[in-house]
């Protein structure tokens, strides 16, 4: 970031992302974001694919956030931390620098993890776990009341494993990615069969073994899975391993600053991710659509939710200006299944009632609540989906994290309250 102000702004000049992200001390995801939140006005270069930023608009910005805050970022308080993991660029984004959706199309989910963790796909990988963390981690699940949701389930899973694990504050690269291959197929393992299974007679392989989307869909759908409807949930959980420092995985990254050992970092990050803005707003958006297939119409249902003044699930993301790439790359898979007809076409209803008032294009949570729909799941699956998915990449930020200074997760309250020292209250 500069240290000065700049001068007076040419009226005409125009900035790159690339340039206002410097100026702003921020990364270019984050000027997107300012302007997909009206902080920032952009138009698109003439002749050329990129956008440009009126440079009195981003010099003010980056004046007002040094007199807030003081640091860079141009909020006063945006966290910005090197990783070579997730790069988000304008409507794509990237593990270790190769496209996101096409690691996704052609790789399984446990390849994509492998590629996010140690920079190479392991073709072929499978996870699987030992039974004494899978019989522990079920233990546990099933003596939480029937009414738990899937995150509840997956973090008492994830403290149950960690128990039976006596080598777990081993924080070595080898050790941890030992712990995540155990790890996220114990998660899927102690969840609840939506279909009556048998325990494997001896020698047989046991239920916890195989593809981790067939095991997962077990737990997700009572109805038998078609091979292009695996290939959609594998590709989904490929898709969000991993979205650069969502609030999940900042909290992942300070678990991991402290030296909390991996299954506290991933405990730490599945206690954030429950929220309705983060990985439970896939069930609102699920909600939304069942009620446009009941009515017929997505206009009444929208006109509804605008009535009572909430958000339509489902639609933008500050840090995509277009359609959410994940959200693209599902619903082409989502076309060749003749069952989820109805309900993309309810998703696209939704997209186009809303768009006549404002400009929003559908993000991963509609994607994967048309997936959810479709499917005979519940509305929740899409929260246990996004949980199971998202491990990998907070194993991954936690290994980075391991490889940083300490306890450098540490940033200063800037306190606003009464002048002290002030007299004992009595």
């Amino acid at each position: 970031m500069r240290d000065h102000d700049p001068g007076p702004a040419d009226p005409e000049r125009r900035l790159s992302t690339q340039e206002a992200a410097e100026l702003l001390g921020v990364k270019p995801e984050t000027v997107y974001a300012y302007v997909s939140r009206g902080r920032l006005s952009s138009r698109r270069a003439p002749g050329g694919r990129g956008s440009t930023l009126d440079a009195r608009e981003v010099e003010a910005l980056a004046r007002r956030g040094r007199r807030e805050g003081g640091g860079s970022a141009g909020t006063g308080g945006d966290l910005s931390v090197r990783t070579r993991l997730t790069f988000i660029d304008q409507d794509r984004y990237y593990f270790r620098g190769v496209d996101a959706t096409e690691l996704a199309a052609r790789h399984s989910y446990e390849e994509v993890a492998e590629w996010l963790w140690t920079g190479r796909t392991r073709p072929g990988a499978v996870f699987t776990a030992p039974e004494s963390s899978v019989e522990a981690a079920r233990r546990a699940v099933e003596a939480l009341p029937e009414h738990s949701g899937p995150t509840d389930r997956l973090r008492v899973a994830a403290v149950a494993a960690a128990v039976t694990d006596p080598l777990r504050y081993d924080l070595s690269e080898d050790a941890v990615l030992g712990t995540a291959r155990v790890l996220i197929p114990t998660l899927v393992a102690a969840l609840p069969p939506k279909r009556p299974t048998r325990r494997a007679p001896k020698g047989h392989t046991p239920v916890h073994e195989g593809p981790l989307a067939g095991r997962l869909w077990a737990r997700l759908s009572g109805r038998p899975p078609e091979p292009a409807q695996l290939r959609l949930l594998d590709t989904a959980l490929g898709l969000l391993a991993d979205h650069d420092l969502a609030a999940s995985t900042l909290a992942v990254r300070v678990a991991a600053s402290a030296r909390a050992h991996a299954y506290a970092a991933v405990s730490a990050g599945l206690g954030v991710i429950e929220g309705t803005l983060h990985g439970a707003a896939s069930g609102g958006a699920h909600r939304l659509l069942i009620d446009v297939l009941d009515v017929g119409s997505a206009t009444p249902v929208i006109a509804e939710e605008l009535r009572a003044g909430r958000r339509i699930p489902g639609l933008g993301h500050r840090l995509y200006s277009g359609e959410d790439p994940r959200a693209r790359a599902l619903f082409a898979l989502l076309e060749e299944i003749p069952e989820a007809a109805p309900v993309l076409a309810a998703a696209r209803d939704i997209v186009a009632t809303t768009a006549r008032h404002a400009p929003l294009h559908a993000n991963v949570d509609l994607a994967l609540a048309v997936l959810t729909a479709s499917s005979g799941m519940a509305p929740s699956a899409g929260e246990t989906i996004f949980a199971v998915a998202r491990t990998a990449g907070w194993i991954a930020h936690a290994l980075e994290e391991y490889g940083e200074r300490p306890l450098r997760m540490r940033p200063s309250g800037h306190y606003v309250g009464p002048k002290p020292p002030r007299p004992l209250p009595e």
